[in-house]
């Protein structure tokens, strides 16, 4: 809501997704002045923003969803992977049963915070001009948020419409008889594409790097009233257990990969594992297999054998098939996301869908009309639809300008490579914390189960210093370090160490490549932050 804000507060919080949502009602209790400040006019986070043809979660429902009691209960899914009007649905039923909205001033963008040594405080202003102190300023802004667009020769001339995925208008844009230009291949790439291969004259998918996608197989869950009333005693009884069971495995998730390693298994054995992971579904061929298949080459090669083989099964033309799932693929099967699909792979055997590949036939310039590539030929679009992706995981923080207590910004300091302690905090910006930011579990943790560890885990370092009068936390340079260390060395362990991917921020200019996310698993993720307040935050210097 939006009414005229407090120029004093205790937390300040940027962001209304889960993370920010949850921030803001695990503090309440507290007794602090609490505030969220939101750029979009809704509160949902990505699944405000991302309102293109085909957006939807690529997290079953069960999972996908705070672990409270009080919300669950009675909301139902419709889908197993519900689209982003249900995910809008959920986020408002969220906010009448935690009654959040009235802390929450929406349409207001942060722009600056600015560090004050002799108030113990955080200046933030807004592009409105709002200007607020704080004493903590909590950074919630989400993992894939800022959206990147890549510099090419001419886009600024394109006389029709052009939009990133990310900032979809919300009154819909008809694809219905144009003639469609999808950049990128990534999730909302692969969404959008089928949605204008249904609708579209013609649609042109401009792929960069063949990403491997999974079916999704996706079902509607029944609503008629006997089935609802199994499926709600089934909840009472399994969720509790489920909840439980995600803070056991390494994504979040309520399942986990195989403790057999691969080659343990015979051929036969490991054919039929394939079989089954592959028709249940989901990310289930991904995360549900052996154990070694993200730290063993040969172990991923037999797996990305099996998925090409029933890929180009799907594909007419072999020449296209090669392009979609190549012989040799430039990166490990799931070091980059792994995209869910419906019929992504079906759609290049109609006539009005035709696939470039970048990576043989450029992009050189764009036109008022279309898309010239190196080989000459212009693509004339009606519709330039970029899912070129986001500036991710630090994207989001770095997009402010944050000031910290020497002056230099945060955007200066992880400029040549990212610090932080714990994935919530970095020296010498004090009383600042984020979550679902840099070398936390966050681009390989289900959403909702990272923002309640660290939404938890903050609040509770809150509570601490209300306790012990605690005017300044800030992370200890040493102890940063040693996280950092940590992060990598772990990373070096696994296949993600050598993937082009937004995990290692490749895919933006100049920004160093490392490990954004700690790929260690949320169980040592979680008993590492609780050593931490046994041991009484000695990681942090606080005054």
């Amino acid at each position: 809501m939006n009414q005229e804000p407090c120029t004093e507060l205790d937390v300040l919080i940027v962001g209304a997704g889960f993370s920010g949502l949850y921030q803001l009602h695990t503090l309440r209790p507290l007794g602090l002045r609490v505030k969220i400040f939101e750029a979009a006019a809704d509160i949902g986070g990505v699944w405000h923003w991302n309102c293109y043809p085909g957006a939807r979660v690529d997290t079953s429902s069960d999972s996908y969803q705070y672990s409270m009691s009080t919300i669950w209960k009675d909301w139902h899914w419709n889908e197993m992977f519900p689209g982003q009007g249900e995910m809008q649905k959920y986020f408002h039923h969220v906010d009448d049963k935690l009654d959040l909205k009235k802390d929450i001033y929406l349409n207001t963008r942060v722009r600056s915070a600015k560090w004050q040594e002799c108030q113990k405080s955080w200046i933030v202003t807004t592009d409105s001009g709002i200007v607020v102190k704080t004493r903590f300023f909590v950074l919630c802004a989400g993992v894939n948020t800022e959206p990147f667009i890549p510099k090419i020769e001419g886009l600024d001339a394109f006389k029709g419409a052009c939009h990133h995925t990310a900032r979809w208008p919300h009154d819909g844009l008809d694809l219905t008889g144009k003639r469609v230009a999808v950049i990128g291949t990534g999730a909302s790439g692969v969404q959008v594409s089928q949605e204008a291969a249904a609708c579209a004259s013609k649609l042109t998918v401009f792929q960069r790097t063949a990403n491997p996608c999974l079916p999704m197989r996706q079902r509607r869950i029944n609503t008629c009233m006997v089935e609802l009333e199994k499926h709600k005693k089934l909840k009472e009884e399994l969720y509790p257990i489920m909840f439980r069971r995600m803070l056991q495995t390494p994504g979040g998730l309520a399942y986990a990969c195989l403790p057999q390693t691969t080659f343990s298994a015979t051929p036969e054995e490991r054919r039929l594992l394939y079989e089954q992971l592959y028709e249940q579904g989901g990310v289930a061929l991904w995360l549900l297999g052996y154990s070694d298949m993200l730290t063993d080459k040969a172990a991923n090669d037999e797996v990305y054998a099996f998925w090409r083989k029933k890929t180009l099964a799907r594909i007419k033309d072999p020449k296209v098939g090669e392009k979609l799932a190549p012989e040799k693929p430039e990166n490990a099967f799931g070091v980059k996301r792994i995209s869910l699909e419906q019929n992504f792979y079906e759609i290049f055997n109609q006539d009005n869908v035709e696939l470039v590949n970048l990576k043989d036939n450029p992009i050189e310039r764009i036109t008022e009309s279309g898309i010239v590539t190196k080989d000459g030929t212009e693509h004339t679009v009606d519709v330039l639809v970029m899912a070129t992706g986001f500036d991710s995981i630090s994207g989001s923080i770095t997009a402010i300008d944050i000031e910290g207590k020497k002056g230099v910004s945060i955007r200066e300091k992880w400029s040549q490579g990212t610090h932080t302690y714990l994935g919530v905090a970095s020296s010498d910006f004090p009383n600042m914390f984020f979550t679902m930011g840099p070398q936390a579990p966050s681009g390989l943790c289900n959403g909702p189960t990272c923002a309640e560890i660290q939404g938890d885990w903050l609040t509770n370092l809150m509570k601490y210093a209300q306790n012990e009068h605690i005017e300044c936390i800030e992370a200890r340079p040493e102890a940063e370090e040693g996280w950092r260390q940590l992060v990598l060395g772990v990373n070096a362990m696994t296949l993600f160490a050598n993937a082009k991917s937004w995990y290692n921020g490749a895919n933006i200019e100049n920004k160093p490549f490392e490990p954004l996310s700690f790929i260690g698993g949320i169980p040592l993720y979680m008993q590492r932050c609780r050593e931490e307040a046994e041991n009484g935050y000695k990681g942090f210097i606080l005054s």
